[in-house]
C-alpha cells in the first residue's frame, strides 16, 4: 500500500495529525499537574488532596481543542484512506491533506491561545473544504457500484 503514492502522502499527513493530537494531550496532562487541577479523585489525592480534584479554565480549554480533534481527525482518517483507493491525481491529494492539516495546526493554535475570533471557526472551516470534497468524490467514485 505505501508504493501507492497518494496513500503514502496520506500516511504522511495523518500520522503528522495523531503526533499533534498527542502533543496537546501531553500539554493537557501537563496543565493538570501544574494547575492540580484533576478529573479523578485518585489522581488529585496523589498530587496533594482531595480539593484538587476540580476544574479549570486553562485545562478545560486544552481539553476542548483534544476533543474536537477527535471530531475532526478521525473522519478525516476514514475519508483520507478510502478516498486515497479512488486513484486521485497526487498533486490535488497533497493539497486535500495539506490543507486539512494546516487548518487543523492553525485551530489548535487559536484554541490553545485563544486567539481572536474569527480564527478558530476560520481554520475549522477550512479544513472542512477538503473533507467535503473527498466526500463528494468518493460518493461518485462508488455512485456506479451501489
Amino acid at each position: 500500500m505505501l508504493g501507492n503514492p497518494v496513500f503514502s502522502c496520506f500516511v504522511f499527513y495523518s500520522t503528522l495529525l495523531i503526533l499533534k493530537m498527542y502533543i496537546i494531550a501531553i500539554i493537557t496532562g501537563q496543565l493538570r499537574l501544574r494547575r492540580k487541577a484533576f478529573a479523578n479523585p485518585e489522581d488529585a489525592m496523589r498530587h496533594g488532596g482531595q480539593q484538587f480534584c476540580r476544574e479549570d479554565a486553562s485545562v478545560e480549554r486544552c481539553r476542548r481543542a483534544h476533543l474536537n480533534d477527535m471530531e475532526n481527525i478521525f473522519p478525516f482518517l476514514f475519508l483520507g484512506a478510502v478516498y486515497s483507493l479512488t486513484e486521485p491525481s497526487l498533486a490535488i491529494a497533497r493539497g486535500h491533506f495539506l490543507v486539512f492539516f494546516l487548518g487543523r495546526v492553525v485551530h489548535s493554535v487559536a484554541y490553545l491561545f485563544a486567539l481572536k475570533a474569527p480564527t478558530r471557526s476560520l481554520a475549522y472551516t477550512i479544513a472542512q473544504v477538503p473533507c467535503v470534497s473527498m466526500v463528494i468524490q468518493i460518493l461518485i467514485a462508488v455512485a456506479s457500484y451501489a
